[in-house]
């Protein structure tokens, strides 16, 4: 059983998103937001095809409210622990 992720993004506090144009129906915009996550991406080979889970995941700030990047891999691991759970007892697939 080998389960990894891959960091989607790197972390910056910020992340650019497509909305609603208010200003015009049915057209979208990107407009940058404030964030205090990062995309992961889990992935089990122990499965055949793999199995594969995305998500947000929050950072991880430091005494003086700066971005840990040491503690959100610590973060990241204990999430993919329940990520792989989760893929164990098939409650995501």
């Amino acid at each position: 059983m080998a389960i990894s992720y891959t960091l989607d993004e790197t972390f910056t506090g910020k992340r650019t998103m497509q909305e609603p144009d208010p200003d015009n129906d049915g057209e979208m915009i990107d407009v940058e937001r404030d964030v205090r996550d990062v995309k992961v991406t889990f992935t089990d080979d122990s499965y055949d095809p793999d199995k594969t889970h995305s998500r947000l995941v929050n950072v991880v700030f430091d005494a003086s409210g700066n971005y840990d990047e040491d503690a959100t891999k610590v973060r990241i691991e204990e999430v993919m622990s329940g990520v792989e759970n989760k893929f164990a007892v098939g409650a995501i697939e």
